[in-house]
């Protein structure tokens, strides 16, 4: 099929915005690490608000590091038109999550820019805080405050592992904005991202029409046995931290393939005290956290979880402390502005499928409040989180169009 449109985004300039982007933080291995709210964080902030206000965009920053950026549309008194991403990474991570969705959404500014198209309502670009939640330890962070999930207090208190709270690093890098962080009256949110997983590359579809989000719970846990001589302490007298919490990693890995396909079910991140060779660990710290498209399932593996971890603990001789961080129903998103997407990968010619992201994304968050919907675009071999992660050219070009064409309808339908 022709692609049925001669409004064309700049494929190459996108291109070469996303590289110029992935600059900022680049690591050996060809990712990036742009950790929140630190220098390298607002090293790619600043490129960012220049390269808006260059396009003539209006930057505005709220008070959890939120970024807005507005082009006026011809009726001021419709309500604007969001799309965009983040811009933070993953501590090795690939240079695509989260750019991509902002470097299209200003090239699809600067597209409507070169051929002179004004919107009938006002459109912004969004560039979310702290997404990926790997410094702070809650995902979705600038999102969920300005939806309500997250307090603003609550979030400036969160601290990282060195003690720097949100607060303190939001005022260090001068991103702790003037503007209320909080939802403001909007039509509609759009989010391109790369899928981060193998579903579209596998069965060689250009676009997925992304019609929701899996339902997840996360946790934080703590074991606490008695550290002791590694040399010395028989059998009987240990209280090993690490043994316990190996097997509660276990238990989480037989939750999730219990589940089948669906199942997801992951430690990301565990710190063993004190760290000596020839100690006994006395303490571990670790991540947990489900997933699954089946909001239901997820109450049952937040019923199951505690009480089997429990048991081990209490096998173990040891202690276990665990804190829910949150629970994230599945969401379904808004069938109006799914459509839309639909209808702008068929106009375009574009091979498609509808999928459920397994991701959670700050379209999430944003569709509580705001008529929401998202692309995805293929990623090699599923591959993502992750300092390989890659795109080709062709597919960021192809969900950029297919954003421009959705952001596009959506700004001029009929009131």
């Amino acid at each position: 099929m022709t692609a049925q449109t001669n409004q064309r985004i700049d494929g190459k300039r996108l291109w070469d915005s996303l590289m110029t982007m992935a600059e900022i933080g680049a690591t050996p291995k060809g990712g990036v690490r742009r950790l929140t709210l630190t220098d390298v964080d607002k090293r790619g902030r600043d490129r960012f608000r220049a390269a808006c206000e260059a396009a003539g965009l209006a930057v505005r920053v709220d008070a959890i590091g939120n970024m807005f950026a507005r082009r006026a549309g011809r009726d001021p008194s419709r309500q604007p038109v969001l799309f965009g991403s983040h811009l933070d990474s993953q501590p090795s991570g690939g240079k695509f999550d989260g750019a991509l969705g902002v470097i299209a959404g200003l090239e699809v500014m600067r597209s409507l820019n070169d051929l002179g198209i004004v919107t009938e309502a006002p459109v912004e670009l969004v560039n979310w805080t702290d997404e990926e939640g790997s410094r702070f330890g809650h995902s979705l962070m600038g999102s969920g405050v300005w939806a309500g999930v997250y307090g603003l207090d609550e979030a400036y208190g969160l601290a990282d592992p060195d003690g720097v709270t949100v607060r303190t690093a939001l005022d260090g890098i001068g991103y702790r904005g003037a503007e209320p962080a909080a939802s403001f009256p909007a039509d509609a949110y759009f989010e391109l991202h790369i899928e981060q997983g193998p579903i579209l590359e596998r069965e060689g579809k250009t676009i997925g029409i992304v019609t929701g989000a899996q339902a997840q719970v996360w946790y934080d846990a703590v074991v606490t046995g008695v550290d002791s001589h590694a040399g010395t302490t028989p059998p009987s007298a240990r209280k090993d931290a690490l043994v316990a919490a190996a097997r509660i990693v276990d238990l989480v890995d037989r939750m999730m393939r219990a589940r089948g396909e669906d199942g997801r079910g992951t430690v990301g991140q565990m710190f063993v005290l004190p760290n000596s060779r020839n100690v006994i660990p006395g303490e571990v710290r670790f991540s947990v956290e489900f997933r699954h498209p089946d909001g239901a399932e997820v109450e049952r593996l937040d019923a199951q979880f505690p009480r089997e971890a429990g048991f081990i603990a209490r096998d173990c001789g040891v202690k276990l402390a665990l804190t829910k961080l949150f629970l994230v129903p599945a969401q379904q998103f808004d069938p109006a502005c799914v459509d839309l997407v639909r209808q702008a990968a068929a106009k375009l010619g574009y091979p498609a499928r509808e999928i459920v992201s397994g991701a959670g994304h700050d379209a999430v968050y944003v569709a509580r409040s705001v008529p929401t919907a998202m692309i995805f675009t293929p990623c090699k071999d599923g591959l993502s989180h992750n300092e390989l992660e890659e795109i080709q050219p062709g597919e960021a070009e192809a969900g950029c169009q297919v954003l421009f064409e959705a952001v596009l309808a959506r700004a001029n339908r009929a009131r």
